[in-house]
């Protein structure tokens, strides 16, 4: 407060807002508002939350309010992704993180790409190979798997690409692992993408070195996960040691 002089003389006290009162009561009086409509809803993975949420797609309306009035029209805002759990907002590209429970099925089809990819390549002959490969479908979730499942799935797929006469990884086998694991190698650490690499290298070593075809196979896998070649090559050296 700032002391000043009245007609009559006496000293009389002139009040000054603080800063930042100043300017909540002049967002009061003019500023911009925006009115937000929703266009879509469904579930995604929330940042903020940690974990998978539904959330709301909205646009918005801005306008220049003045006295608490929406007076002029400002344009359009958005689209945001609105979290309907914490409220936070995020940028539509949040979308492009798959849900957990959509990455797991993912990470579920990869394996089992990854396995038939392998047994293709003349492993449904070793029974050895096959006892890994169930195992190793066991654990991805197919509780339900047995060897003579595994034998008739790869019979017919083989039957139905061609691939009964393919010398390495034909052309079909190639598309097949790059539509299965391309898009979800962005989504796993670098860990993660060894991992699935590894468990079709232990089943080609179940019965015997690399063939020409496994090791073909595995390189294009490495490949779709985006892994370095001469990690891949590390990375099937490293399969062969005991661990």
């Amino acid at each position: 407060m700032l002391p000043a002089r009245g007609r009559n003389g006496r000293k009389s006290r002139i009040l000054a807002l603080p800063v930042s009162r100043g300017r909540a009561v002049c967002r009061r009086v003019i500023g911009m508002h925006t009115a937000w409509d929703t266009v879509g809803d469904g579930e995604f993975f929330c940042p903020a939350c940690g974990g998978d949420r539904n959330y709301q797609r909205l646009t918005g309306r801005r306008r220049f309010v003045l006295l608490g009035l929406p007076v002029v029209p400002r344009g359009t805002a958005g689209p945001v992704i609105q979290c309907a759990a914490c409220q936070d907002f995020f940028d539509p590209d949040v979308l492009d993180h798959p849900t957990t429970t959509r990455l797991s099925a993912m990470l579920r089809d990869a394996v089992h790409t990854v396995v038939l990819a392998v047994l293709s390549t003349g492993g449904t002959t070793s029974r050895t190979t096959l006892d890994t490969a169930v195992a190793t479908l066991r654990g991805a979730g197919y509780d339900d798997c047995t060897e003579e499942r595994l034998v008739a799935l790869v019979d017919a797929l083989a039957t139905d690409a061609g691939r009964v006469t393919e010398p390495d990884c034909g052309p079909g086998l190639a598309i097949e692992l790059h539509e299965a694991l391309g898009p979800l190698a962005p989504h796993l650490a670098p860990a993660g993408r060894e991992a699935l690499l590894l468990q079709g290298a232990r089943i080609a070593l179940a019965d015997g070195p690399y063939t020409p075809a496994e090791r073909d196979v595995l390189t294009t896998a490495g490949c779709a996960l985006t892994i370095d070649t001469d990690e891949v090559a590390r990375l099937l050296v490293a399969a062969r040691t005991p661990s």
